[in-house]
């Protein structure tokens, strides 16, 4: 059995990510979380954070609201 084996540090790319979960990580998982998305043009959304050992803070990446597709149609007012 290999001690301590698993993640360290988040990982993560264009569409979110994955922090390890620990109570310092659970205060700066959105700035962390948006060090990733950042690369993007993007900014980060905390999913889930279950507060166990062992277990991860999930984030996903979004696009900002005013580059989202908004469809404006001719003639809808």
């Amino acid at each position: 059995m290999l001690p301590a084996c698993g993640v360290y540090g988040s990982k993560g790319n264009d569409t979110g990510g994955i922090i390890p979960w620990s109570v310092e990580n659970e205060a700066a998982a959105l700035t962390i979380g948006d060090d990733n998305c950042v690369r993007f043009g993007k900014y980060a959304r905390i999913i889930s954070i279950p507060r166990v050992y062992g277990d991860y803070i999930v984030y996903e990446c979004r696009r900002p609201f005013y580059e989202r597709q908004i469809a404006v149609r001719q003639g809808d007012k």
